[in-house]
């Protein structure tokens, strides 16, 4: 719903397909990976149901949204050798780290328990 974001979430191992198929977000991607001479930087695009934009993810990067409409759907495809690679096993990189200075479209988003 409106004024949600999700933290940055990701891998190691998974490739993502993502796109927003109803509504719309502020999407942002994160490089992890610590050897890249982009680390922790950041770019962000708008994803909705005008646009239809894909964004394929590799490993090592990180994603994170804000709803902009009342409600969206977000859709994943997941690609991975092995099993699943759960939360356990997952990076999450705080929404307002001071380290990533991500500029968020809202100042007070409602935040699901794993992202406060």
């Amino acid at each position: 719903r409106k004024n949600v974001i999700r933290g940055i979430h990701g891998d190691f191992k998974t490739w993502k397909l993502v796109s927003c198929i109803h509504g719309a977000l502020y999407f942002v991607v994160v490089d992890n990976r610590k050897k890249s001479k982009n680390y922790l930087k950041w770019n962000w695009m708008i994803l909705d149901d005008k646009n239809r934009k894909q964004v394929l993810l590799p490993p090592g990067f990180g994603n994170g949204f804000c709803v902009l409409s009342d409600e969206a759907v977000f859709s994943y495809k997941l690609a991975y050798i092995g099993q699943y690679s759960d939360v356990d096993e997952q990076f999450t990189l705080k929404w307002d780290d001071e380290k990533l200075d991500i500029d968020w479209p809202i100042n007070n988003p409602i935040l699901q328990k794993r992202d406060k």
